[in-house]
Formats: C-alpha cells, structure tokens, sequence
C-alpha cells in the first residue's frame, strides 16, 4: 500500500526509500516484529481462555512433555497477522508472485487451524483426516503453482551448474505443487520442541530473502549464472515478513513455551517457503536449505517403512529429534543443535549461487 501510495506522489523527499526493495524488505521484518510482540500477550491469554487444557499431549511421547499440559496452541494465527498486515503495508500490491505466495501462506494456515480446531475440542491428537488434508494442501498448492508458473517458465534449474535446465512442461505444475506441499507437511513434522522449527524457518527465509533478491535483478543473476524471474525481488520482503512475524513468534515460544505454533504455523511457513522456492526457481536449493526439515521428513519415512516391513525401529522414536531425547539429549541442547546445523546448511545453500 505504501509503495502505491510513494509512487503516486512520484518518490518524493523521504519516499524515495520506498523505492527500494531493501528498505521496505528491512521495514517490513520491524514491522512484522512489532505486530507480533503487541499483540502477543493478549492472543495467547485469548487462546489459553478458549482452549482450556490446550494442544493435547502425545502420552506415547517422550515423558519430559507432559509437563506441557495445558500449552495453548494455535499460536500461529499471531504470525499469519503480523505477517499479513506488514507485507500488505509494504509489498508491490501488483505483484501476482507474492499475491501467490501469501495465498499459500493463509491456505496452509487456514487447513492447519481446522486441524488444530478439531485436536482441541476432542481433545485429541490426530485431528482432520491424512488424506483431506492432502486433497486440500494440493488444491491449494495448485492454484498458486498455476499463477506462479504465468508468471516464469516451466524449466527446473539446476544448481552447480550454469544454464543447466531440465524442462518439465505441464509437468512442472505436478512438482510445483508437489514442493509447496511436502515442504509444508515437513515442517509440520519438525514442530515438535520449545522453538525447534521456527528458527531453522526464519533461517530460510533470510537465505531465500537473498536468493529473491539476487533473481529479481538482471544484473547480479546475469553476473551469478542463475534464473532471471522479473518481479522476484518483492519476494524478499514476502521473506522479511516471515522473518519479522517468526522473531515475535519465538519470544513467546522460547523454552519453556507459552504457546505452540500448531499445524496453524508450520504448514503455514512450511508452505510458504516451498512457494518462494517455486517462484524464484530454487526448488532444488531449497532441499539445501531447508535440509534439516527433510532430515525430520525422511527420519518418519524410514521409521514407518521399516517398522512395516520388519517390526523393528530405526530410531528410538521419529522423528528424528525426538530420537536424541532418547539418547539423553536434553530438549534445549537437541533445539539449538539443530539450529547450528540450519545455518551450516543455509551456508551451503548459497555458496551454490557462485560454485556453478
């Protein structure tokens, strides 16, 4: 809105920041993090209100987390307004890539939150049915993928290498929608300890609010080897948002939590980030950074596939971090572990931006 507003009045005086992509990426993550931490206090004494004894607790679970009866969950209504509010404010309203982005975004969250309705008030852990879950995420992922693919081409980019392409034609739609979906469903599986997915998320949405950036100018992807896509640059202020609302978010999610982000925010963020990936043409990339929610991801795979066909475990419990709570790691040690491992692999994420 603001953008609208600046160049109405032909960048004038102290407009001319808005100009910038830079600058509105920065004021958008403050005033996500603002939004986040006002209204905070009041959204989780509403939730905690509401839900009575909160998200319920697994008792098949490691033991250590029931002592978190009563933890309102839902939390990740606060970041879907601090998010929305500020990119609203500061975004290109004319740009159809982050239009796409953001309706994944509310899409996800608003599949999540039906989820989470139903946990709570049957009080009870398994919520919506697997399957209409995945009928709706796909049906979501589906149209955004259809407005993000007018908007660039069909081809997948493939990282290491300069203009190596593998085009994908009507398939690419499939795999678009197929990203969007698995990366939310995998953050989905992390939310599991006191602040263990929403770092790591921020982690990539910081990585990615570079990558967006880089793409949306000719100069640098001409001077990197990387895809061109007009209008990614606004992407980055998409990612400055979720990295503003995901700070406030963690304030009130640091150990120990007063309030849990429920499927609500991690198909919500998870969704997200598979869109940005898409729309900047990173996909590939995005299994880097964002490698430890497929570690988490695989770690269930591997349990259930093997448990099948065996009886037996892989790991003490999936996923995976709740296996190094068996091990005697403590839940802080497991979360900030985890977190280091998410910048090494960010690290690595863009150093395939110039190893090519």
């Amino acid at each position: 809105m603001l953008f609208l507003i600046a160049e109405w009045l032909g960048f004038e005086g102290v407009f001319n920041l808005i100009r910038y992509q830079t600058f509105r990426a920065g004021a958008t993550l403050i005033t996500a993090l603002l939004i986040g931490l006002v209204i905070g206090p009041r959204f989780i004494n509403l939730l905690r209100v509401r839900q009575g004894k909160g998200q319920p607790i697994r008792e098949d679970g490691p033991q250590t987390h029931l002592a978190k009866v009563g933890t309102p969950t839902m939390g990740g209504l606060m970041i879907l307004v601090a998010l929305s509010l500020s990119l609203l404010l500061w975004m290109d309203l004319r740009n159809p890539l982050v239009w796409a982005c953001l309706a994944v975004t509310v899409g996800f969250g608003l599949i999540g939150f039906l989820d989470d309705y139903d946990k709570v008030s049957k009080a009870s852990h398994k919520g919506v049915s697997g399957k209409v879950r995945l009928l709706l995420e796909f049906i979501v992922a589906g149209a955004a993928s259809w407005l993000i693919v007018s908007q660039i081409n069909t081809d997948l980019y493939v990282p290491f290498f300069s203009d190596l392409t593998i085009p994908l034609g009507p398939f690419y739609y499939l795999f678009a929608a197929t990203v969007i979906v698995g990366f939310g469903n995998a953050v989905n599986l992390t939310d599991g300890l006191d602040g263990l997915a929403i770092m790591p998320v921020i982690i990539a949405a910081g990585t990615f609010a570079l990558i967006a950036y880089l793409v949306g100018r000719v100069d640098y992807s001409e001077y990197l080897g990387i895809p061109h896509v007009p209008g990614a640059g606004e992407l980055a202020i998409f990612c400055a948002a979720i990295m503003g609302a995901g700070l406030a978010f963690l304030w009130f999610n640091a150990p120990p939590a007063a309030v849990f982000m429920g499927d609500t925010g991690s198909l919500a963020l998870g969704g997200a980030l598979g869109a940005v990936a898409v729309a900047s043409h990173h996909e590939i990339v995005l299994l880097i950074v964002g490698g430890l929610f497929v570690v988490e991801t695989a770690s269930v795979i591997i349990q259930v596939f093997w448990f099948k066909r065996t009886g037996k475990r892989v790991f003490r419990m999936a996923p995976i971090h709740h296996h190094f709570e068996q091990l005697g790691w403590s839940e802080s040690k497991v979360v900030i572990r985890f977190w280091i491992i998410s910048i090494v692999l960010a690290m690595a994420g863009l150093a395939t931006l110039k190893l090519r």
